[in-house]
């Protein structure tokens, strides 16, 4: 059989295929290899054997892959601990911990005939396209095509570890909700991790006291197959189930996680969706007001958002004293950036949050926390504690089928490059219009798919009326005259 093409699935900064089509466990075995080669071998030190670390979540095919790419790994003498069903955070804190390389067997939201791995280096950093994935992945292609690589002796034996004690322990001492008010909590698992780590992080399943939380769980048995909805809360149509569940418990918030809970999404008391970028926005206010009590200078605390954060969030940012970052969309992208800058949070739309506490990773459990933390510490809905986060109309993300991407992006240069406007291409095209004069403000970001014919569209404007207008001319130029 001819050997699947690796560029056909390992993208930006993961590898997300079809089972057994593209991701299989040959294919997963020299990805273990070329991994070995590539990331864990050249960073180790010391006389111990190098180590890496490896989770897997809790679709059919993910305990054989991960065997499969340990393998792959031992066959260079690698040390591997296996810490089975985790969630993708729970798998960084165990990279950061034991400060070792780590590989996550997931496909996130996708569909149950998919699955995929997630990669960093040790201490969480991320493995993407400009930082090992694309010699990663050109070495375990070259495996399969034939090329040999010279076993060494095998590794030790493979170590089991339960690394989720230790992870719910890390989050509860940075964030402490012992002292909020009592708070009912619908949380919706989607069937994903979720399921797994929120009694251990938010109920009493280690062992740590309970907390003043009242959880009504949706879908927390463990099912790759997505029997009720797909674990993508993006998508408004998986929300639907919780938004009644919160209005019906007369809950205070609700939460939901998506397939390997590495992204939190938030519902208020009346079952409307709280914009990620909201959120990103309450826990910038929290984190930089940490940074400040403990005594640093404003001008050095940094916070990273993408490109398609609304304009509110780098407006609170800097209302706090700290300063901004905008980044490309992307984990390896935001990852970077916060290092580089020693950013003490960073957010995306897509709702992934990043925390330099955990490593500079993303954790939609910590996010979490720290919501119900803003909530439980005071007297109002959430809702009221939102309403000053939440000040423009925006479109959310809208894909378009694009038979010539290039074309139709100069097609909506051209229409929108005027003079009161300012154009960048930090990831993708931006035109923004600062407004004045009674005229409202308004921007877009027009972003090509890295693995599809598609362009993703995000408007948002002072008022509804404005971003319908720039969203429908947007879109009748991708559609009309270049769909």
């Amino acid at each position: 059989m001819t050997a699947p093409r690796l560029s056909e699935f390992v993208k930006a900064y993961d590898v997300r295929g079809l089972v057994p089509q593209q991701l299989s466990p040959a294919v997963a075995r020299a990805l273990g290899t070329a991994f070995a080669e590539v990331v864990v071998l050249p960073e180790h030190q010391g006389t111990q054997p190098a180590g890496c670390v490896i989770g897997h979540d809790m679709r059919d095919s993910s305990p054989s892959l991960a065997l499969a790419f340990a393998e792959g790994l031992r066959e260079r003498g690698v040390a591997v601990t296996m810490t089975s069903l985790v969630s993708t955070d729970a798998l960084y804190y165990a990279s950061g911990s034991l400060a070792q390389p780590g590989a996550m067997f997931t496909a996130s939201h996708n569909p149950a005939a998919y699955n995929g791995i997630k990669l960093c280096r040790s201490g969480a950093r991320p493995v993407g396209q400009d930082s090992g994935l694309v010699e990663v992945r050109n070495l375990a292609q070259q495996l399969l095509d034939g090329e040999r690589i010279t076993p060494t002796s095998s590794g030790p034996q493979i170590v089991h570890r339960d690394v989720l004690a230790g992870y719910a322990a890390l989050l509860r001492e940075l964030v402490d909700l012992r002292g909020i008010r009592p708070l009912k909590v619908v949380i919706d698992a989607g069937n994903g991790m979720a399921g797994h780590t929120v009694p251990r992080v938010l109920g009493d399943a280690c062992g740590l006291e309970p907390l003043p939380l009242d959880i009504v769980p949706l879908y927390f048995e463990l099912d790759g197959t997505f029997p009720n909805h797909e674990a993508n809360p993006l998508d408004p149509a998986n929300l639907l189930d919780l938004q009644r569940a919160v209005v019906a418990h007369g809950a205070d918030l609700g939460l939901a996680f998506d397939g390997d809970a590495d992204r939190c999404f938030v519902v208020d008391e009346r079952g409307e969706p709280v914009s990620p970028s909201a959120i990103t926005s309450l826990i910038a206010r929290r984190e930089v007001a940490r940074a400040l009590a403990a005594g640093a200078d404003p001008s050095e605390v940094a916070v990273v958002h993408n490109v398609i954060c609304s304009a509110q969030v780098a407006e609170v940012i800097a209302a706090t004293g700290a300063r901004p970052v905008r980044t490309r969309v992307g984990h390896s992208f935001i990852k970077d950036e916060m290092a580089r800058h020693g950013a003490v949070f960073g957010g995306e739309h897509s709702a992934h949050y990043y925390f330099r506490d955990f490593w500079y990773a993303d954790t939609g459990m910590l996010a979490a926390l720290h919501v119900l933390h803003a909530l439980g510490s005071q007297d109002g809905p959430l809702s009221r504690l939102m309403a000053d986060l939440q000040r423009y109309a925006a479109s959310g993300e809208i894909n378009s089928v694009v038979a010539d991407v290039p074309a139709a992006t100069a097609a909506v240069l051209a229409w929108a490059n005027r003079g009161d406007v300012v154009v960048d291409r930090l990831d993708g095209l931006t035109v923004s219009h600062a407004g004045g004069a009674g005229e409202p403000m308004w921007w877009f970001n027009l972003r090509a798919s890295n693995t599809e014919p598609l362009l993703r569209l995000n408007v948002e404007a002072g008022d509804s009326e404005t971003m319908a207008a720039v969203r429908d001319d947007v879109l009748r130029i991708v559609r009309g005259e270049h769909g």
